[in-house]
Formats: C-alpha cells, sequence, structure tokens
C-alpha cells in the first residue's frame, strides 16, 4: 500500500508479530467461512429437493438468494465499516452470518431457506472486503504482500473444499449440516474478534446515503436482471427492465458520486492504471472460471452419474490449488517479480485450460484426461487471487482501502453472476439435463465463452503497471515519475 497515506485519526498501527498472525488467522478463517459456503450449497440442492419438495428452479434461488445478497451490499458493508468501524461491522457480519446458518440448517420449506440464505449473504458481504482491510491495517506495509498470501491460500481453501465438503456431508450425514459447520466456526471468531482486532476507521466521518441507495439500488437491478436470464430470456420485460433500471441507477450514483462531499467510492480510484486494470482482470477470471465452475462441478454427476461426495472430490486437482500456489504467490513472486507478469500468466493458463477441458469434453472422457488442465486452471487462479488484492491496495492511500476493497470484491462477484447466467444461457441454447450426452454438448458448447473472457482478461494483463511503478508510487512519487521510472527499469528487470 502507498506509504503516503494520510491515516485516519484513529487507525490502528501496525502489530507486533505475533498479535499480527493471530489477526491474519481470525480475518482468513472469517474469509474461508464465507468463501465454503459460496459453493457448498450447490451439490445439496438435489438431496434438499428429495427433502422440502419444490421446483429445481425454486431451489436455485437457494444459490441465488446468497449471490444476489453478497454482490450487492460489499460496497455498502465497506463504506459502513469505514463509517462506524471496521471491526464493529466485521464482527457484525460474523454474526449475522452465523445466526442465518443456524436458521438455514433448521429450515423446514424452501421459502424460510432461501430468506436464510439471503441472510447469511448480506453477512458474507460484510466479512469479506472488511477481512482484507483489516489485515492491510495491521501488518507493515513490507509484509502486506505475504499476509495477502496467506489470505488468498486459506480462502482458496474455502473453494477447494466447498463442493467437496458439500458432497462428503450430504452423502455421509445430511444437507443439513452444510450450514449447521459454520456454526461453531462463527461462534469460535465472534469472541476473538472483538478482544484481538483493533478497531479502524476510514477516510469520511459521514455516510453517503444517497451513494449507498444508488449503488444498492443499481446493483440489486443487475444481479436480478443477470439472474433471471437464462430462464426467461435476456429480451423478456422482467430482465430488459431490470438491467434498464440498472443502468439508470449505476448512471445516476456515477453522477452523484463526482459531487458528493463524502463519496462511498471515489471515482478517482478509476483513473489509477494499476486499480482499473486489475479489477478489469478479475472480473475476467470471475466471469470465465465460475461460470465454468457452475457448469463442470455438475457434470460428474450429471453427465457420468457419480454421487456427490465423488464429483466434489474429482474436483480437488482445480479448486485445492489455490490453497497451495496463492501463498507462494503472494508471499515470494509478487515481492519479485510484481503483479502484471503473474496476473498475466494466471489468466493464460485458466483459458488454456478450458480450452483444453472444451476440446476432451464427452460423456466418457477419462477423469486422468482432465487433470492437467485442473491443475493448470487452479494454478492461474491463484497468480490473480493474491497479487490482484495486493495491486489493489497498492493503488490507493492507506485509509482508502476500505473503499478499495469493497468495490473490487464488488466487482469481482457481480463478475461472476454474470459468467453464470451468460455460460448457462449458452448451455440452454446447445443443450439439456434431458441426457448424459444433451448435458456434455450444452458444456462444451458454453466453454469457449470462458476461454474468450479469460484470453481478453490476459491480453489486458499485458497493460498492467509493472513493478518499478508500483514501487515508485508506493514511495511517494508522482505518476509520471513513477512511469519514467518503470521504463528505465523495465529494460533492465522487469518481465514483459
Amino acid at each position: 500500500m502507498s506509504s503516503t497515506a494520510a491515516p485516519t485519526q484513529d487507525s490502528a498501527p501496525p502489530l507486533q508479530r505475533r498479535a499480527a498472525i493471530l489477526v491474519i488467522v481470525i480475518a482468513s478463517v472469517a474469509a474461508f467461512m464465507t468463501s465454503l459456503d459460496n459453493l457448498v450449497v450447490g451439490v445439496a440442492l438435489p438431496s434438499i429437493r428429495e427433502a422440502m419438495g419444490g421446483s429445481m428452479e425454486s431451489l436455485e434461488w437457494t444459490v441465488n438468494a446468497y449471490t444476489m445478497a453478497f454482490a450487492v451490499t460489499m460496497i455498502a458493508m465497506a463504506a459502513l465499516g469505514d463509517r462506524f468501524g471496521r471491526r464493529r461491522v466485521f464482527s457484525a457480519g460474523i454474526a449475522v452470518f452465523t445466526l442465518a446458518s443456524a436458521v438455514a440448517a433448521m429450515s423446514t420449506s424452501v421459502d424460510v431457506l432461501i430468506a436464510a440464505r439471503a441472510i447469511q449473504g448480506f453477512g458474507a458481504a460484510a466479512i469479506l472486503p472488511l477481512s482484507l482491510t483489516i489485515i492491510s491495517g495491521v501488518v507493515p506495509a513490507e509484509k502486506r504482500s505475504a499476509a495477502i498470501g496467506i489470505w488468498g491460500g486459506v480462502s482458496g481453501l474455502g473453494v477447494a473444499l466447498g463442493p467437496f465438503v458439500g458432497g462428503a456431508v450430504v452423502e455421509g450425514i445430511s444437507w443439513e449440516w452444510i450450514f449447521w459447520l459454520n456454526v461453531p466456526i462463527g461462534l469460535i471468531l465472534l469472541p476473538l474478534v472483538l478482544r484481538l482486532v483493533p478497531e479502524s476507521h476510514g477516510p469520511n466521518s459521514k455516510l453517503d446515503v444517497p451513494g449507498l441507495v444508488l449503488a444498492g439500488g443499481g446493483l440489486f437491478a443487475l444481479t436480478f436482471g443477470v439472474v433471471r436470464a437464462p430462464a426467461l430470456g435476456w429480451t423478456s420485460l422482467t430482465v430488459a427492465g431490470s438491467l434498464a433500471v440498472a443502468v439508470l441507477a449505476l448512471v445516476a450514483f456515477v453522477v452523484w458520486e463526482r459531487r458528493a462531499p463524502a463519496p462511498m467510492l471515489p471515482l478517482k480510484f478509476f483513473q489509477n492504471r494499476a486499480f482499473a486494470l486489475t479489477n478489469a482482470l478479475s472480473v475476467a477470471m470471475f466471469f470465465g472460471i465460475f461460470g465454468a465452475i457452475f457448469l463442470l462441478s455438475q457434470y460428474f454427476q450429471t453427465a457420468q452419474g457419480l454421487g456427490p461426495f465423488e464429483a466434489g472430490a474429482r474436483t480437488l486437482p482445480w479448486t485445492a490449488m489455490p490453497m497451495f500456489v496463492a501463498p507462494i504467490a503472494g508471499a515470494i513472486l509478487y515481492p519479485r517479480f510484481g503483479g502484471r507478469p503473474l496476473m498475466t500468466i494466471g489468466l493464460a493458463l485458466q483459458a488454456i485450460a478450458m480450452a483444453w477441458i472444451a476440446v476432451v469434453l464427452a460423456v466418457e472422457t477419462s477423469y486422468l484426461s482432465l487433470i492437467p488442465a485442473f491443475v493448470m486452471a487452479g494454478t492461474g487462479m491463484a497468480l490473480v487471487i493474491s497479487p490482484s488484492a495486493s495491486m489493489i491496495l497498492e493503488s490507493v492511500r492507506d485509509d482508502e482501502a476500505g473503499q478499495a476493497s469493497g468495490a473490487a470484491s464488488t466487482l469481482r462477484e457481480v463478475g461472476g453472476v454474470l459468467g453464470v447466467a451468460v455460460m448457462a444461457t449458452v448451455f440452454q441454447h446447445s443443450g439439456s439435463y434431458a441426457s448424459p450426452q444433451a448435458y456434455t454438448d450444452g458444456v462444451a458448447a458454453a466453454l469457449p465463452v470462458a476461454v474468450g473472457v479469460l484470453a481478453v482478461g490476459a491480453v489486458l494483463g499485458a497493460a498492467l503497471p509493472g513493478k518499478a511503478w508500483m514501487a515508485a508510487r508506493s514511495s511517494g512519487s508522482s505518476q509520471g515519475e513513477a512511469r519514467h521510472a518503470s521504463r528505465q527499469a523495465e529494460h533492465v528487470v522487469t518481465p514483459a
């Protein structure tokens, strides 16, 4: 992060090593809890349908309700943390998430389950962006990339274990336990947060209420329209109307933020090349990868007839890689090479992996032929996750970290929602759930969309600022001086 930051009056100073490690662990485990819950429900939908009844479309709202609440409110939660205290809002998010998990586990109807999942999403929206902001505030600048690498690895563990844990719990115990698992984690975390995490605030003492309303309304209309598009069609009145409302609200948000005395999202962030391009690359990755995961996670069950546990286990070579590679990328590779080569290579690896799967995918495809692509995809994800978080935080002042991480988290989640919707639409045009062959045909038709988006992201990665540019900015140089230093250094050490 920039050393030119002007700390707020009550910003928490970096902690001693042991205390900082405890805070990193607490924040990372909280992020793990939310990332686990993002994927764990998908494999349980058939069992929930058997227990509660209802259509599969209604049950899909147990996923969509969480995703929408999560995506819509992250910017707002980051703003509330800046205003009322990051520890306070972070701990409230953990409490809400834990309580909603218990309600979801005790649900006796689909409607109650959907409502509980939406409340879980609100809690997760407070946890994820603020976990990163809290870590950045307690660790010295020279150690932050390593700390973010740990955060990325633990969060990646949640992604890795989501389908695996979901399948194991559903087959071995009962679907309710995919939600009960969150309760002891939350009950342990909450007192630790209140005792060990220092309180800090953001730069604005006033809450930007018009900004909150416009951003929340616009993002809700956008995600609702995108989520409903595969079922209703992109030209349906509901979808087109929602997207039109989203455009109007988000344009009004931009207009308001330009003149707001204390904007919740300073638009100057997007004038910074590192911030703007890093977010664009993150959106591309979440669009391509989460759209692909949505379809491929069902392939082993729908096309090859495997059970939930075995299907989840087969995704581990893909989803487990961030757990191992992200800490290395954050602690070792990013400080040495900067974010540009890592993120470019990471997106390229993911594009190649999706192309590989699209070529070999068939009903009878052997699992061994998919493992190299899964490993490439997971490694590529890890090479983007930690460096992108570091570049986002280094491109803004320390006291703006909450606003920046909230915006970045929201954009990533919207990218994932859009990827699932677009690829599901392509799937429906070329395939169906009617037979293993029909499902495979649909997935094979949708995967090239992920390849294209990920490849565009890799090309954009070449335009990211190099290590020297970021170093000059962090040392307080002007952007013009940073570009000059970057040009001089690129001839010597900076990877292309």
